[in-house]
């Protein structure tokens, strides 16, 4: 056999036992969590930081909507009952709302008879109080939707040291010997990603909803306190 028969021969010899081992590995069936363990130790801070960014959701956004029902019959009400003078009906009406405008409102019913602007003070300091409250761990998912792509970088890397290890162990760059490395890298880097946009998503959602909440609330307020501050009030 001459060189040039050989040089043609073997690699396709090995692109043949190439293509077959990728034909094997297309047929063998891998379901989502066998492929997520292939990741390694570096998918358990992940799986963490996922089942944080979910819990902090479904808990803020349940809280969030429940303060965010509006009942417009509550302002009406503390309207009439102040120019009415009946300032125990508007109290009762507040705490029976059982909402933060209902306790800012409350507040300064209870200030009624001091200078407008110490009633401006409390209402403002309950309203920031209500705010923390609401706002409550968020600032958590905005942490994990930065952490989490890092994570998936380190899981990038020790992915490429696993791929040169096993090229230095098998003598050659072949599959086998890079497959191993890909799976951490590739699978840490998207699993990373996805947690950190979710975070990212999560965040913006309950902000933008949080700061509708807060603009009707501070709107009521400002309207209560014309009301105190008109003449004859």
């Amino acid at each position: 056999m001459s060189l040039l028969q050989q040089d043609t021969i073997y690699p396709l010899d090995s692109l043949a036992g190439a293509a077959q081992q990728t034909v094997e590995l297309a047929n063998e069936k891998i379901s989502l969590i066998d492929l997520l363990f292939k990741a390694g130790w570096i998918m358990i801070p992940l799986a963490l930081l996922l089942f944080a960014t979910l819990v902090i959701f479904v808990e803020r956004y349940l809280t969030i909507r429940k303060a965010s029902k509006y009942d417009p019959s509550l302002m009406s009400h503390v309207k009439q009952s102040v120019l009415s003078g009946r300032l125990d009906s508007a109290l009762s009406v507040c705490r029976a709302s059982n909402s933060a405008l209902g306790r800012m409102l409350e507040k300064g019913l209870l200030r009624i008879g001091r200078p407008i602007k110490d009633i401006e003070g409390a209402i403002e300091n309950v309203g920031k109080l209500e705010v923390a409250r609401l706002e409550k761990n968020l600032n958590l998912l905005s942490i994990i939707s930065t952490i989490a792509p890092m994570l998936g970088f380190i899981g990038t890397i020790f992915g490429v040291i696993i791929i040169f290890r096993d090229v230095e162990a098998a003598g050659g760059i072949d599959i086998a010997s890079v497959s191993g490395g890909l799976y951490v890298k590739m699978i840490a880097s998207a699993t990373g990603l996805t947690i950190g946009i979710l975070a990212f998503a999560g965040y913006h959602t309950l902000n933008t909803m949080l700061e509708r909440l807060i603009l009707r609330i501070e709107t009521d307020a400002i309207e209560f306190v014309d009301l105190l501050d008109e003449p004859g009030s």
